[in-house]
């Protein structure tokens, strides 16, 4: 009986060991820093809506609360490379942001296809215009995303793969902007539906592009649910008289619930 009781103890205190040893593995891990990270993109991923602006970011406005650095700031990336900017196309992220991409990048997020569009001027012309100059409208942009938008997608797409071979790339897409079921005083129902409907175009076609080269793509129409315009409980800024850019931009409550979770999800 004492020599059961004896080796009963004995591997009780080995199994302690064990535990501590891998408990302190566990630890050292999780205070390593993740790989290097570069963040492209447009007005939605520099966090234009979210407030505090970093000064040295002028005109791009990227903000302290927006995904990229809330991401950046949990996971203590090896290099942080925050280059998205407010405005900026298919075209400009290519010939503007891309230069920190290496064969050593670990991630990349983006976001692209919303200025191409043309989606501010569809915004600013169904506020001001009619029923049917806002769908007409709608419908040029409808068409450049079917028609031109893929080409442009595929060139970004291609150029992120070519410079950063390794990195895992998460393409983030838009979120529906309204609640068409709410009553909400502003856009009718027949605007506010045509918007929607547009988004998700944008959305199925960026999703069909990164899929092609192999990324993932990040849909944050799930997590504004609830949130949009006319919720109630809105992430999304509408008409801002006092800053017009931020309007129809997600606020830090978007960037945070919206956003950061779906490139946790993903990174």
């Amino acid at each position: 009986m004492r020599r059961v009781r004896a080796s009963a103890v004995v591997s009780s205190f080995l199994l302690a060991v064990a535990l501590a040893f891998t408990g302190a593995a566990a630890a050292q891990a999780s205070t390593q820093a993740a790989g290097a990270y570069v963040a492209l993109g447009d007005s939605y991923s520099s966090g234009v809506g979210a407030g505090s602006y970093q000064t040295s970011s002028g005109t791009c406005k990227r903000s302290n609360l927006a995904y990229p650095q809330l991401w950046a700031n949990a996971n203590n990336p090896s290099a942080f490379s925050f280059m998205a900017c407010s405005g900026a196309t298919t075209s400009s992220v290519r010939s503007s942001q891309m230069a920190p991409l290496n064969s050593s990048t670990a991630l990349v997020s983006v976001s692209a296809g919303g200025n191409d569009a043309g989606f501010a001027d569809v915004m600013q012309t169904c506020v001001i215009s009619s029923d049917t100059t806002c769908l007409n409208r709608i419908a040029t942009a409808r068409n450049y995303i079917t028609s031109t938008l893929p080409g442009n997608l595929n060139a970004l797409y291609a150029d992120i793969k070519n410079r950063a071979p390794n990195a895992r790339v998460v393409v983030l897409g838009y979120p529906k902007f309204y609640n068409v079921a709410a009553i909400c005083a502003g856009l009718s129902d027949t605007k506010r539906t045509a918007i929607n409907q547009a988004a998700d175009l944008l959305n199925s076609t960026t999703s069909g592009r990164a899929s092609a080269y192999g990324f993932r793509f990040g849909d944050v129409r799930p997590t504004f649910t609830g949130h949009e315009l006319c919720s109630g409980d809105s992430w999304l800024h509408s008409v801002n008289i006092t800053s017009i850019g931020e309007s129809y931009h997600p606020k830090a409550a978007g960037q945070s619930g919206g956003y950061l979770p779906v490139l946790n999800a993903n990174d």
